[in-house]
């Protein structure tokens, strides 16, 4: 795949960057040279490989959810710096 210059400043303007003229022929040449790495690699015969999110096996670690007693408001306010009225009182952020 071939990409010239005016592509790649067309995504400069995308990403609302701002490149020199010697900026946009060097980015020309390295993406060039990146997107004909990806076509050489399109040329592999992949028809045997699963597709695969990650190179080894990934199992969820989480535990399962399980219903369980909640604690009353007098248990969760214990460790509070500070409560007001049964709620939780925070300093100020907004004036």
């Amino acid at each position: 795949m071939k990409i010239d210059r005016k592509e790649v400043e067309y995504v400069a303007h995308l990403a609302r960057l701002e490149l020199k003229p010697k900026e946009a022929e060097e980015f020309t040449g390295q993406l060039d040279q990146i997107l004909g790495y990806f076509d050489k690699l399109n040329l592999l015969d992949t028809s045997g490989v699963e597709p695969t999110s990650h190179a080894i096996p990934i199992t969820n670690a989480f535990r399962e959810d399980e219903v369980k007693e909640s604690c009353d408001q007098d248990t969760a306010l214990e460790n509070a710096p500070s409560e007001e009225g049964g709620f939780f009182k925070v300093p100020k952020i907004i004036e």
